[in-house]
């Protein structure tokens, strides 16, 4: 641990002024190690693409609708499954960083609150424990397991990539997340022991480190790896389950994608971790949308952190939206129920902002509800 600081463990009660995402990641930092905060926290470059994710969504206005019936439900359908709220747990790495029960601790609470949740392939918990979890807690609640997705990061040899595919289907995972847009992130956090890649155990890690005079990244392995439409091509043949692109900004890439079989795509800037300039998904959505015309689900991931911001994302052409980093806040804190209610708390939100709207259904939430704030 870097410093003289020492964490605080986590809470065992959830005290009364939590109230908010932001308070969850405001007390979130006394319970990790600095360089774990770090970690969570950081973006790319300057850091320009990882304050615009929030940015942009407070430059947007709403416009309320008076005196509308308010009944209604935040309930949509995804993919063949019914999800309680357009929110799910997007993938994040090695949440283990956070809390020892780490990717354990969202599955079970997800599971309780009806939460789709996206499993890294990066998970620190093997993805066929994450599953029996899902599965475990849904028989002793009564209930249906949530909808639960496997996100993919190809591999340098497609028998490795198909090995995880095949693991994810006979673990009953329900769609495939491939994220594109990531081949070629920085090294990350040197992980402490217990902390792995677990579902990638005997499969090798790729890296590049450049030295002067030798190629730095084009030409190296490392690109030479890095996703391609042939891979979307290879992966529709190899699964029957539902494709989802994540990491895609572009219309007209999108547009492709959807040609080429996806079943579903996420706008996303990967958090703002990846490549600084980027300009926010919620920026961007309704381009995607014009592009695909409605042909498949849109979903928006990136620095939503309010239920008026998935109302925003709704209204813009989403069909749900996607939590990262404020699950790693609320691991630290509270561990299974830090996550639990973080859900309750933006579920919340989203409510009573929809109900404050006039539009207690997501169909009638459109741009029309939607001004640009002067600044």
């Amino acid at each position: 641990m870097v410093g003289d600081v020492t964490p605080q463990p986590p809470l065992s009660a959830i005290p009364a002024d939590l109230r908010t995402l932001a308070d969850y990641e405001r007390r979130a930092e006394a319970h990790l190690p600095p360089e774990v905060w770090r970690h969570i926290q950081e973006g790319a470059g300057r850091e320009i693409t990882l304050a615009e994710n929030r940015a942009a969504f407070d430059r947007i206005g709403l416009l309320p609708r008076a005196m509308a019936s308010l009944d209604g439900s935040t309930g949509i359908d995804l993919l063949g499954r019914r999800h309680a709220a357009p929110i799910l747990l997007a993938p994040l790495a090695y949440q283990r960083l956070a809390h020892p029960d780490g990717e354990l601790a969202c599955i079970r609470a997800a599971t309780a609150l009806d939460t789709g949740m996206v499993v890294s392939t990066l998970s620190s918990v093997p993805l066929e424990d994450i599953a029996a979890a899902a599965h475990a807690i849904a028989r002793d609640l009564g209930k249906a397991p949530a909808p639960l997705w496997f996100q993919l990061y190809l591999q340098p040899e497609r028998e490795h990539s198909l090995q995880l595919v095949r693991r994810a289907e006979t673990a009953s995972y329900e769609a495939i997340v491939l994220t594109v847009d990531a081949a070629l992130k920085p090294a990350g956090i040197r992980l402490p022991p217990g902390v792995d890649a677990v579902n990638l155990a005997g499969m090798p890690r790729p890296t590049q480190t450049s030295v002067p005079g030798g190629r730095i990244l084009l030409g190296t392995p490392l690109t030479d790896a890095a996703p391609g439409w042939k891979d979307l091509a290879w992966l529709r043949e190899a699964t029957r389950l539902p494709i989802l692109v994540k990491g895609l900004l572009l219309g007209e890439d999108a547009a492709r994608a959807v040609d080429e079989g996806a079943d579903a795509l996420i706008v996303s800037n990967h958090g703002g971790r990846v490549l600084d300039g980027l300009p926010s998904p919620v920026d961007l959505i309704q381009t995607v949308a014009e592009a695909t015309q409605g042909r498949v689900p849109l979903l928006l991931d990136g620095g939503v952190r309010m239920g008026t911001d998935v109302v925003k994302a709704l209204a813009l052409g989403a069909s749900a939206v996607l939590i990262g980093r404020p699950q790693m806040h609320a691991l630290a804190v509270a561990g299974m129920p830090g996550i639990a209610h973080m859900i309750h708390l933006l579920r919340t939100e989203l409510e009573a902002a929809m109900a404050q709207l006039g539009c207690p259904n997501r169909a009638l939430l459109g741009p029309d509800r939607l001004v640009a704030l002067g600044r």
